[in-house]
C-alpha cells in the first residue's frame, strides 16, 4: 500500500507538473533579468529591476565593507585639505601600461576622482534605451516610456560626465554597437564639447520627461535635477576657467541654474536638520535636507566602514591641515585676519571649535588626537557618541566594516551651492542677472542658519553671521583672479564638503591644481597650535626625541630633545612631511594606457593620447 500510495502521489505530481511546466519554465528570475523578448521587458517591474542595477554604481554612498571607491574619508583623500606624513601622494608622471577595462566593476582612480577608461556602463545605458524602445514600448504607457527613457539617458549622461572629467575627449557611443562594427568600436576620441553637448541633450530630455515621483528612494526628476546641477556646474566652469568654449560654458551653467531651481522652488526640502545628523544617522528617512540616501542594514549584510574611520581611533593617514583650518570663516562672518573676535588668532582646536563656523566643530574633534597625523581628527561621519568609545571597545555601528549609518547621496546643501556659484559665474562673465542679497539668503545664508544640535549649543558653538553682499569679507589671501563674491562661494563649498568628494574636482574645474603644490604655503605641513606638555604629554617620550617638532609664531622650529617640555608649545609639525613631486598642467586629465593605444593599432585604428602625455 505504501508503494502504491507513493507511485500514485508521484503520478499526480507529474500530471500537475506537466500541466503547468510551461508557466514554470518560462517564469523569469525574480531578482535578476533575462535579456530576451517575451521573457523580460514585459512591464514596468521588469524595467525597474534593470534600472536598479545602476543604483549601487552611481548612488554608492559609503560603498560596502572596506571598499573605498567614491567614498568620503577613505576614497577622496587626494587634495589640498589633507596632509600625511613623509612625502605627499604624487601625481602620476608617465603613461601607464594600461588604463582600461570592460568590467562594470572596474575601480575608480583617486587622483582623478573618476572612472578608468571603461565604457561598460555606457553600453549598459544604451542597452537600457534600446530595449525600452524596441521591446518594452508596446507593453507600457507613453508616460512610462518617456520616464524610463529619461532614466536611461540620465545614467548615460552621468557616466559620460564622469569620463569627460577624467579624460576630456572620449569616444561617444549613442547606441548599442555590435561587435562587427569595428569602425565604430575603434573610433577615436570625440572632442569633450561634442560629448558634453550630447550629455546636455540627455539632461534636457530628463528634466522634461522624468517623473516627479516614482516612489521613495527611486530616481525622480528632483533627484536627477540635483545631479544635473552638479555636472553642468562642473563642465560649465571647466569650459570657462580653462578658456575652452565660452558659448558652451554659458549654456551648461544656465542649465545648472535651471536644474537647481527645479529642486529649490519645489520647497520639498529645507535646512531644518543639524549638520551632524546628515552624516551620522542610522535613519535618514524623512531628513528634510536629503533628497536621496543609501540605507545600510546589518540584517541584510549591507554595511560599511566609513563611520569607523571617523571614530577617533582608526587612522586614515591623511588628515585636515592648518591651511584648511584657517580657511574656515569666523562665526562673526569675517576672515580670521580681520575679525574682532578675541580668539581670531588662536589656532588651538578647542578655541577654533567655538569661534569658527559650526561645521568646524561638527567635522573635527575639538581636541588634539594623535590618531591624526596633523592632530586634526575628522569625525564628520561618526556620531558624537562614537568618540566616547576612544580607548574602549566600539559597538558594531562605529567599528570595523560593520557600520550601519545611512549615507546621504544628494542633499539640498549641494544644490544651493551649485546654484549660487553658477549664477555668480554667469553674472560675472556672461552678463547674467547680478547676484542679490536674496540669492545669498536662499543659499549660503540658509546653510549657515541650520539649527545646531544640543551638544554644540551646550559647548557654546554659535551660528555664523550671514554673508552680506554689501560687506563681503576682504580676505588677504584671496587669489587676485577671483572676485570677492566667488571667493566666498568657494570657501563655503570647502567648509560644507570637507572630506566628501568635491575638493579635487573643484580645484580642477577652477583651474587651481597648483594648490596641491605644498611649497606655496608652509601651513600645509602644520596642525593646530598645541601645548604638548598639557594637551598631549604622551607624545613627549624617549622614543620620540628628535622626531617631535613644533613651530613658533615667529617661525622658529623647536625639536623635542628629552628635556625641553616647556618649549614644546607651538604649531604641530607633521612628522617628516614633505612636498609631492613637481607636476605640470597635464595632470588635469588622465592619459590613456599604452595597451589601449596598442589595441587600436592592432586593429588598424588610431587612439589619440591625452594632450600633454
Amino acid at each position: 500500500m505504501k508503494i502504491i500510495k507513493y507511485i500514485s502521489g508521484f503520478g499526480i505530481a507529474c500530471m500537475l507538473f506537466i500541466s503547468c511546466n510551461k508557466d514554470f519554465i518560462d517564469r523569469p528570475p525574480q531578482t535578476s533579468y533575462v535579456d530576451a523578448t517575451g521573457q523580460f521587458w514585459r512591464n514596468e517591474d521588469d524595467i525597474r529591476m534593470f534600472a536598479n542595477g545602476f543604483y549601487t554604481n552611481y548612488f554608492n554612498g559609503f560603498n560596502t565593507s572596506f571598499t573605498a571607491d567614491y567614498t568620503p574619508v577613505r576614497g577622496y583623500t587626494f587634495n589640498d585639505d589633507l596632509t600625511g606624513q613623509n612625502v605627499q601622494s604624487n601625481f602620476e608622471s608617465s603613461v601607464p601600461s594600461s588604463r582600461g577595462s570592460t568590467s562594470e566593476g572596474a575601480a575608480w582612480m583617486s587622483q582623478y576622482a573618476g572612472p578608468t577608461w571603461d565604457f561598460a556602463w555606457v553600453r549598459k545605458a544604451n542597452i537600457f534605451l534600446d530595449r525600452v524602445s524596441t521591446i518594452a514600448k508596446p507593453n507600457i504607457s507613453d508616460e512610462a516610456f518617456n520616464h524610463w527613457t529619461a532614466v536611461a539617458r540620465f545614467f548615460r549622461g552621468y557616466e559620460y560626465s564622469r569620463l569627460v572629467s577624467v579624460f576630456g575627449d572620449v569616444p561617444y557611443f549613442g547606441r548599442v554597437v555590435n561587435e562587427s562594427e569595428l569602425d565604430t568600436l575603434y573610433k577615436d576620441r570625440d572632442p569633450r564639447g561634442y560629448v558634453m553637448d550630447k550629455v546636455y541633450d540627455d539632461f534636457q530630455y530628463v528634466l522634461a520627461n522624468m517623473r516627479l515621483d516614482d516612489g521613495a528612494q527611486y530616481l525622480n526628476k528632483y533627484i536627477a535635477a540635483a545631479f544635473i546641477s552638479r555636472f553642468m556646474l562642473f563642465e560649465g566652469t571647466y569650459e570657462q576657467y580653462h578658456n575652452l568654449d565660452a558659448t558652451r560654458a554659458q549654456k551648461y551653467l544656465t542649465l545648472a541654474v535651471q536644474a537647481a531651481e527645479l529642486v529649490m522652488n519645489s520647497n520639498k526640502w529645507k535646512f531644518t536638520s543639524d549638520f551632524k545628523s546628515l552624516f551620522s544617522s542610522e535613519n535618514l528617512a524623512g531628513n528634510p535636507e536629503v533628497l536621496l540616501y543609501r540605507k545600510y542594514d546589518q540584517a541584510l549584510g549591507i554595511m560599511h566602514c566609513i563611520g569607523s574611520y571617523s571614530n577617533g581611533t582608526e587612522t586614515v593617514g591623511v588628515d585636515p591641515n592648518l591651511v584648511l583650518a584657517k580657511s574656515f570663516i569666523m562665526n562673526d562672518g569675517n576672515v580670521w585676519q580681520n575679525s574682532l573676535n578675541p580668539g581670531a588668532s588662536d589656532f588651538s582646536i578647542a578655541n577654533m571649535a567655538l569661534t569658527r563656523d559650526p561645521r568646524f566643530e561638527a567635522s573635527i574633534i575639538d581636541k588634539v588626537n594623535p590618531a591624526a597625523t596633523t592632530l586634526f581628527y575628522g569625525y564628520k561621519f561618526a556620531s558624537r557618541d562614537a568618540i566616547t568609545y576612544i580607548g574602549k571597545t566600539y559597538p558594531t555601528i562605529w567599528g570595523s566594516n560593520t557600520n550601519t549609518s545611512d549615507a546621504p547621496i544628494i542633499r539640498l546643501g549641494e544644490v544651493v551651492l551649485n546654484w549660487i556659484e553658477a549664477k555668480a559665474v554667469l553674472a560675472e562673465f556672461f552678463s547674467g542677472p547680478m547676484i542679490t542679497q536674496s540669492d545669498l539668503d536662499r543659499s549660503i545664508n540658509a546653510i549657515r542658519n541650520r539649527p545646531l544640535d544640543a551638544t554644540a549649543i551646550a559647548k557654546g558653538v554659535q551660528k555664523t553671521a550671514p554673508l552680506m553682499l554689501a560687506t563681503l569679507p576682504n580676505d588677504p589671501v584671496r587669489d587676485a583672479d577671483v572676485s570677492p563674491l566667488i571667493w566666498e562661494i568657494r570657501r563655503e563649498r570647502r567648509m560644507e564638503f570637507l572630506q566628501e568628494g568635491f575638493r579635487l574636482l573643484d580645484l580642477k574645474r577652477w583651474n587651481k591644481i597648483q594648490y596641491l603644490d605644498f611649497s606655496t604655503n608652509p601651513d600645509y605641513f602644520l596642525g593646530p597650535w598645541v601645548n604638548l606638555p598639557v594637551e598631549l604629554p604622551t607624545a613627549l617620550t624617549s622614543g620620540t626625541i628628535n622626531t617631535i617638532k613644533v613651530k613658533k609664531a615667529d617661525g622658529t622650529i623647536v625639536t623635542w630633545n628629552g628635556s625641553n617640555q616647556s618649549s614644546m608649545v607651538g604649531y604641530w609639525i607633521v612628522r617628516n612631511a614633505t612636498n609631492r613631486n613637481s607636476f605640470t598642467n597635464n595632470v588635469y586629465l588622465s592619459p590613456v594606457g599604452q595597451q589601449q593605444i596598442n589595441d587600436y593599432q592592432n586593429k588598424g585604428y588610431k587612439l589619440t593620447q591625452t594632450a600633454g602625455w
